[in-house]
């Protein structure tokens, strides 16, 4: 197939709605339904796709319908168009009404504490009519909306292995620690190795989570097993109030707890535990100038953060400023 005919104007907008509805939806019948058309209409259009590009998008099963081997990667740059598509019809919008635009970002749990807020609150003053809409979840679930063009970046862990179409910035290295409320009585005594305090309630990420495999590994190194008393949880807010209100025990990003007055990191190593906190964006888009103007300032209190990291690793442990 040669590339012109795909530039000639025979592809048009709809057929990449149209083949990504079906990806998304696995019929004809609720692609049609999705999209508010007949089900001929949209047997046509996939029809016209496939003649195109002289291969066939979709295998045809009892219940529904998959991607092939060629459908796979077209479907993914289908999207990566139509998500350009709205990203540059929204800043034209913009652009009309006198504003500088909107920034979608991502986060979850590490770099929500400090990293994003100082940058959101950086940002702010330089752009006030800027607006910055963040969403939590998942690492899974944020990496889909970042491909779907749902989110501009995601702020957060970096993990080992990202989709292709992705690309990551390390901004900071954070430690996880061991953290307890401020009255805890573990405090007060010098029993603190990993052995001492499986005596106290804890909270445990969920399984299937990189910090819990890394705790479950740090656990099996020592020879111990997982407490028996825990609570497994991702949910920051439920976190936090349980650690302030019982004597749990938890594994916390390092910046959460050092800037939260009700809580003090407890001297246990967990050594083997280190996150490398920054940005993740798509490879295959620009940023727009809202998500570029939330970089630099990103990038500026990852710098801070990393200097205070270093600075913190030398000294007892106290609140950073």
């Amino acid at each position: 197939m040669s590339t012109d005919r795909i530039l000639d104007g025979r592809l048009k907008i709809r057929h990449l709605v149209l083949v990504t509805a079906i990806a998304d939806e696995g019929t004809l019948v609720r692609a049609a339904e999705s999209l508010h058309i007949t089900q001929p209409v949209v047997t046509r259009g996939l029809r016209e796709v496939e003649d195109l590009l002289g291969v066939q998008l979709f295998e045809r099963l009892p219940r529904g319908v998959v991607p092939t081997q060629y459908g796979r990667p077209f479907i993914e740059r289908a999207r990566s168009v139509l998500a350009e598509l709205r990203i540059a019809g929204e800043e034209v919008r913009l652009l009309q009404s006198g504003q500088l635009g909107t920034v979608t970002v991502g986060t979850h749990l590490a770099g929500s504490n400090l990293l994003l807020p100082r940058a959101i609150a950086g940002l702010k003053a330089e752009h006030p009519r800027l607006t910055v809409v963040v969403r939590e979840g998942t690492p899974d679930t944020l990496q889909q909306l970042l491909l779907a063009g749902d989110l501009d970046l995601t702020v957060g862990r970096l993990s080992p292995t990202v989709p292709v179409r992705l690309e990551q910035e390390r901004l900071h290295q954070e430690p996880i620690r061991l953290v307890a409320r401020a009255g805890h009585p573990v405090h007060t005594g010098t029993r603190t190795s990993l052995a001492d305090l499986i005596a106290y309630p804890w909270i445990f990420p969920v399984a299937q989570t990189a910090l819990r495999a890394e705790l479950e590994a740090v656990f099996f190194h020592e020879g111990l097993p997982l407490p028996a008393d825990r609570v497994e949880c991702t949910s920051m807010l439920t976190l936090r109030n349980l650690l302030v209100s019982t004597d749990v025990i938890a594994a916390l990003p390092m910046f959460i707890a050092v800037d939260d007055g009700e809580l003090r990191i407890l001297p246990t190593p967990l050594s083997s535990i280190r996150r490398s906190v920054g940005v993740t964006m798509p490879k295959d888009r620009a940023p727009s100038a809202a998500a570029a103007a939330l970089l630099v300032h990103l990038r500026e209190e990852g710098a801070l953060l990393a200097a205070l990291e270093r600075e913190y690793a030398q000294t007892e442990f106290r609140p950073l400023g």
